[in-house]
């Protein structure tokens, strides 16, 4: 044994566990009285958030939650929402947020799967949750968001209790709870599924905590921004922002419903510097009316994320006045853990040139100790040739714990020590990552290999493609081809020929789409295109 591992021990003065709830516990002391969260009329200080926090911990455990239990929240980006990542886990529990477009059955299976104790929900989303409640058919408080600045036609009382009466049962000096461990669970993602069940991801306190202090060094965050919730604070956590602007002293500025004149305006009355979205909205952004547009009074810095998006979207925001960088993540991973972090050596190069390489998933994150692009059956990394395809596998301290009570999708995510994301690309020489496809979207068509996203790019650059998929439709003869589905711009209409014509100038002919269909694509709330709904057409 070295001298440095004698009489240098752990130690209540040397290691406390990390945790994100502290950064907000700073906020309050550090900056008592600046503006911390703004909802339409409803304005909060540091102060105020904190002792709301804390109050509604204590409420909580006054009704039973404690270590390890889940409380479920079904909410909009209000400030309810926020306070619930500091609320839930200062009791010891686990933040479970449910995405408010699912289906009763759903929504039903989450709250039984993730065994919630409690469900905060937003009174608009009564329909569905009723039925919900009656199909989990076992006692939950639940707790009801009354939001006056909701659609009071679409609203109804659903539980008990409501958030505001209920939070003023706690007290404000409650002796809130640190986890024991940083290993300790602090919230509960479900996934998308497509088919079957979704799974139950699990975050703990240390992966939240390095989430937000490596996001604020990747994107260059500068204290006391303006930061605008576009991302719903369900999906990944709101990609864990929630939990980093209070560590930098920002505000965030709540965005109830997507609504583009609506983000013009809040862009333009706070001064937002910062937001994420999906590019389906950068593309709603930059396709919006001009009499919903405002001219920018400062350079508005934007993450997208979620889906590959096309080149052509970085052009036309730049136009508007926004700088954005592409990032990816999965929800297994607290959101984005890979960034395309720009070289001055390309400045030289043209526009387009440039663009394309903005579309690339990039590099890992400071916060990311290892992403490969690797041949998943040999486990070998592919050659940095910009060719060939592997799946890309990530290591880190922000990869989840597991699936919540599923062993074996666990074991086979976590195979050979890697996270298996499921998504294909190759590795470029620079070390530069290009997703190709998810595997379950790849196109084998008379044995090639071909891309749903090269040709989506490709019909993304046609002046009357707002937004592309591409799927695989079955062929007699060649096993399968692709087939475009387009929505139009408005008032600019185009022929399926003419869109075929427009790939066959820089494709390769069996990448071509043979088929092309408009309609209006199916989206989850938070953009990525529901593939899946498309290939039951065929």
């Amino acid at each position: 044994m070295s001298n440095y591992d004698t009489n240098l021990d752990k130690n209540k003065a040397n290691h406390i566990p990390l945790t994100p709830l502290t950064f907000l516990e700073r906020a309050k002391d550090v900056y008592p009285n600046y503006e911390a969260i703004i909802y339409e009329d409803r304005k909060y200080t540091w102060t105020e958030v904190y002792k709301r926090a804390v109050k509604f911990a204590s409420a909580l455990s006054k009704i039973g939650i404690s270590k390890g239990d889940t409380v479920s929240f079904l909410a909009f980006n209000t400030p309810e929402i926020f306070e619930a990542h500091y609320s839930v886990p200062m009791t010891g529990g686990v933040l479970n947020t449910i995405n408010v477009r699912l289906d009763a059955n759903t929504i039903a299976y989450i709250l039984d799967h993730s065994e919630a104790k409690a469900l905060v929900v937003d009174r608009q989303l009564h329909v569905e949750v009723k039925k919900a409640l009656k199909i989990l058919n076992k006692e939950i408080v639940v707790i009801d968001i009354n939001d006056k600045h909701a659609d009071q036609t679409k609203l109804e009382k659903i539980g008990d209790l409501e958030y505001e009466d209920f939070l003023n049962t706690g007290d404000e000096n409650y002796d809130w709870k640190m986890p024991e461990d940083e290993w300790q669970a602090i919230s509960l993602s479900y996934t998308s599924g497509t088919t079957g069940n979704p799974k139950g991801v699990v975050y703990h306190h240390r992966g939240a905590y390095l989430m937000s202090t490596g996001s604020s060094v990747a994107w260059s965050m500068p204290n006391r921004l303006n930061f605008l919730t576009v991302v719903p604070m369900f999906h990944c956590n709101g990609w864990c922002y929630p939990w980093t602007i209070p560590m930098l002293n920002g505000r965030t500025i709540c965005l109830r419903n997507i609504d583009v004149k609506k983000i013009f305006e809040l862009i333009e009355n706070y001064n937002v510097t910062h937001f994420g979205g999906a590019p389906i909205i950068l593309n709603m952004i930059t396709g919006a009316p001009e009499a919903d547009q405002k001219k920018l009074k400062n350079k508005v810095y934007v993450l997208t994320a979620g889906a590959p998006p096309p080149s052509i979207i970085f052009k036309k925001m730049k136009n508007l006045g926004f700088e954005v960088m592409h990032v990816y993540g999965l929800t297994e991973t607290y959101g984005h853990v890979t960034q395309c972090s720009w070289n001055d050596e390309w400045n030289d190069f043209d526009e387009d040139k440039q663009n394309e390489i903005k579309a690339r998933q990039g590099v890992r994150y400071p916060n990311t100790e290892e992403v490969a692009v690797m041949d998943p059956e040999t486990m070998i990394k592919v050659p940095k040739d910009g060719k060939t395809i592997g799946e890309i596998m990530i290591r880190g301290n922000v990869v989840m714990k597991g699936y919540f009570k599923d062993k074996v999708a666990t074991d086979k995510a976590m195979a050979d020590g890697w996270f298996h994301s499921g998504d294909l690309a190759v590795m470029h020489p620079d070390g530069y990552v290009k997703i190709q496809d998810r595997s379950k979207d790849i196109i084998i068509s008379g044995g090639e290999n071909i891309s749903s996203i090269e040709i989506e790019n490709t019909l993304a650059k046609h002046p009357s493609v707002s937004i592309a998929a591409v799927v695989a439709k079955p062929d007699e003869k060649w096993g399968e081809v692709p087939c475009a589905f387009i929505e139009m711009v408005q008032d600019k209409p185009v022929t399926e020929k003419e869109l075929i014509d427009f790939c066959k100038e820089t494709l390769a002919g069996f990448k071509v789409p043979k088929k092309v269909v408009f309609c209006e694509l199916p989206k989850t709330s938070t953009g990525k295109i529901q593939k899946f709904e498309l290939r039951k057409q065929f």
